[in-house]
């Protein structure tokens, strides 16, 4: 036998407790009265009291107490044996962390909009595996593929614009480490998806395009931003802005959303493109295209599940509650 909750077990000492204070209270009450009445006339004036039934009331509570403890504990015997499976695609979730990430046309800026986004549509899938992979001038997995999401969680918070050490922005190496940390031998149930502002400063998108075609990938694309854009903010480490990004020959660099290249990428693989909103609801739709793609199973494990068993010490509780609330402290009646 074991328990489920043995913390409530640390409650049991009480009930010798109230045991003694009842055995207290009934034997102060019995000297209270012969110091009021004499011995000659305690047996008439106490005729209708019963100490035996005082006496047995206060062990039924107690009993009542103890099972009812118990119950709390949640005892445990015998095991049922469960098949545990997950069936689900891996997807994996590649965050743009270049520089221009940090230009604020949409609140607070983009990189914090794509953080979001990502634990938003993670709230949404369902028993899939989920990696992380983090680009500017080049990519690094920050989270092979996993069914722990708090560790995704985790990692995701602490991606900043210096993750990669490298600048620019390479849409080909995101797609080409994302397409490595797939299972290669596999020809669907992956799934790529690039959060980003869509600047591509490095080329050769089309080859990795191509690469991640052969191998089954299909990518979906969300961009962050405006068409319009924003210049890129440079802050000191107070959080303070002190100037601006700027080009080679001086002019300040104002980052757009290329919408048009992001729909071409996803589209190549038979993936869709979605632009970043305010309520998220983009990601109702990539989750709901995501559930409807063949999947695979992740995880299959048998468990052994303990049989709960609160049940007779609480019968017992009822029971003892019952008993002591129907016996009756008079001499005349039951138990007389």
């Amino acid at each position: 036998m074991r328990f489920a909750n043995p913390i409530y077990l640390n409650f049991l000492w009480v009930v010798p407790v109230l045991g003694f204070i009842a055995l207290w209270s009934l034997t102060s009450r019995k000297k209270r009265l012969r110091k009021l009445i004499s011995r000659s006339l305690e047996g008439q004036l106490t005729d209708e009291f019963s100490f035996g039934k005082a006496i047995t009331r206060s062990f039924l509570l107690l009993g009542f107490f103890t099972f009812a403890i118990l119950a709390l504990a949640r005892p445990q015997w015998g095991v049922r044996l469960e098949n545990f499976r997950r069936r689900g695609v891996d997807v994996i979730a590649a965050l743009d962390t270049s520089y221009s990430m940090n230009a604020e046309d949409v609140a607070p800026n983009r990189l914090i909009k794509g953080k979001s986004e990502i634990k938003t549509l993670m709230g949404k899938l369902k028993d899939d595996r989920i990696g992380l992979v983090a680009f500017a001038g080049t990519a690094l997995v920050q989270c092979p593929l996993t069914l722990d999401y708090g560790a995704v969680s985790l990692l995701l918070d602490v991606m900043d614009t210096e993750t990669v050490p490298e600048p620019g922005t390479s849409l080909a190496a995101a797609i080409d480490t994302a397409t490595s940390s797939f299972i290669a031998r596999e020809k669907k149930y992956k799934v790529l998806i690039l959060f980003t502002d869509g600047e591509d400063l490095e080329g050769q998108v089309e080859s990795a395009i191509r690469k991640a075609k052969d191998a089954g990938v299909i990518i979906y694309t969300v961009g962050i931003g405006t068409q319009e854009g924003k210049p890129i903010p440079v802050r000191d480490p107070k959080g303070d802005i002190v100037e601006y990004r700027r080009a080679p020959d001086g002019q300040v660099v104002v980052s757009r959303l290329d919408e048009r290249s992001l729909a071409q990428v996803a589209t190549a693989t038979g993936g869709r493109y979605f632009r970043a909103t305010t309520a998220e609801n983009e990601t109702d739709e990539l989750s709901e295209d995501i559930a409807k793609l063949d999947k695979k199973d992740l995880e299959s494990r048998l468990f052994q599940n303990f049989e709960d068993r609160y049940q007779y010490p609480l019968a017992f509780a009822v029971l003892f509650l019952g008993l002591e609330a129907w016996l009756s402290e008079r001499r005349r009646g039951v138990w007389r």
